[in-house]
């Protein structure tokens, strides 16, 4: 990749990941809720769901990925019932405040978050019209080589997993300030509202 190249698409990236859209509300919501505790393994959902975009753009399969809807419309659905699984969970947790030592996703846990963000972003439109419409204006992809795809795949990983870790962290930041057992349930209404939101948002795009 020139550096040209590298400097137009690093931000418009950038703008793309961290601008407003189901995965930004799901993870700020999930964070808000049950802190930082498997936010990685969905982190690395949306990394692999984003990759998978890219290589369906880069191989030439947009086409395919655009005109066969059934398989699309499937994986938004299988998305959106995540987004609801995970609103309902988070109703229905107990309202405790935040300590300063947070248990560790089990690998169970890790995976549904991981498997989740990853039904998320491959039915998630904002993320299908970049990869298909939009990279394709900053990047030809008939001048992609091997060594071309390997370094938009590392500026895929570095960049999505800086911003979304940071919308964690801030998240997390915020929810460490709750310290009354009301506000702690008035927060996990209000983040389960808004994944049920996000998924109905999803399912009805």
């Amino acid at each position: 990749m020139t550096l040209s190249a590298f400097l137009l698409f690093v931000p418009v990236y950038a703008l793309a990941v961290a601008s407003p859209g189901p995965a930004v509300a799901a993870i700020v919501a999930r964070t808000l809720a049950m802190g930082s505790r498997g936010a990685l393994a969905f982190t690395m959902g949306l990394v692999a769901g984003d990759l998978t975009w890219f290589a369906a753009a880069t191989l030439g399969l947009g086409l395919l990925a655009q005109t066969y809807q059934p398989l699309f419309t499937a994986v938004k659905y299988a998305g959106a019932l995540y987004l609801i699984y995970v609103a309902i969970s988070i109703w229905r947790m107990p309202a405790k405040p935040m300590t300063d030592a947070e248990p560790a996703a089990t690998g169970n846990s890790g995976f549904r978050a991981f498997l989740g963000a990853f039904l998320l972003t491959l039915g998630n439109p904002k993320t299908m019209v970049f990869f298909l419409s939009i990279m394709p204006l900053v990047v030809s992809p008939e001048q992609i080589t091997l060594v071309t795809a390997l370094e938009i795949a590392a500026i895929i990983f570095v960049v999505l997993t800086a911003i979304f870790m940071g919308y964690v962290i801030l998240a997390a930041r915020a929810r460490r300030l709750l310290r009354s057992t009301e506000a702690i349930r008035r927060i996990n209404r209000t983040t389960a509202g808004i994944m049920a939101g996000t998924a109905m948002v999803v399912a009805a795009r």
